[in-house]
C-alpha cells in the first residue's frame, strides 16, 4: 500500500514541527534549571505567590496574560512557553505545505479546507475569541 504524497508531506512536516517543539521545551527547561536564564518570578518568592488566586498572582508578579509572555520569553520560567507554542502551532506548516499540492492537482475543495483550518487556528491563537477574561 502506497501513501499519497499529501499524507507523506503532512507527516514529515508535522514530525519536524513536533521535534523542534520538544527540543525547545527541553532546552528551555535546562536553561531554567541550570540558571542560564534568570526567572521572572524568583524561586524564593514562589511559596508566597503559589496560593494566590490567578488574578492576584498575575498582578503581584507582573506576569502578562495572552501573548504578553513573548516579551518575557527570555526569562527561564516563561521560556518553556516557546516550546508549548511551537507544539500548539506545529500543524500550521503541514497545512500550508498541502495547499500547493492540492492547487497543482486542481483539488480546490481540499485547498480551501486547509485554508479554512489555518484561518480558524490563527483566529483562535490571536486571542480575539477569548471570552470572559
Amino acid at each position: 500500500m502506497t501513501q499519497q504524497i499529501e499524507a507523506l508531506r503532512y507527516a514529515r512536516l508535522l514530525d519536524w514541527g513536533a521535534r523542534i517543539g520538544v527540543l525547545a521545551l527541553v532546552l528551555s527547561f535546562a536553561a531554567y534549571v541550570f540558571g542560564v536564564l534568570p526567572p521572572h518570578v524568583p524561586l524564593e518568592q514562589l511559596p508566597t505567590v503559589w496560593n494566590l488566586p490567578v488574578a492576584a498572582y498575575l498582578h503581584h508578579t507582573a506576569t502578562p496574560t495572552g501573548w504578553g509572555w513573548l516579551a518575557l520569553a527570555h526569562k527561564g520560567d516563561l521560556s518553556g512557553l516557546i516550546g508549548i507554542a511551537l507544539l500548539a502551532g506545529c500543524s500550521l506548516p503541514p497545512l500550508l505545505g498541502l495547499i500547493p499540492l492540492y492547487l497543482k492537482r486542481r483539488d480546490y475543495t481540499y485547498a480551501v479546507m486547509c485554508m479554512v483550518v489555518i484561518a480558524v487556528l490563527a483566529l483562535a491563537a490571536s486571542g480575539v475569541l477569548a471570552g470572559g477574561h
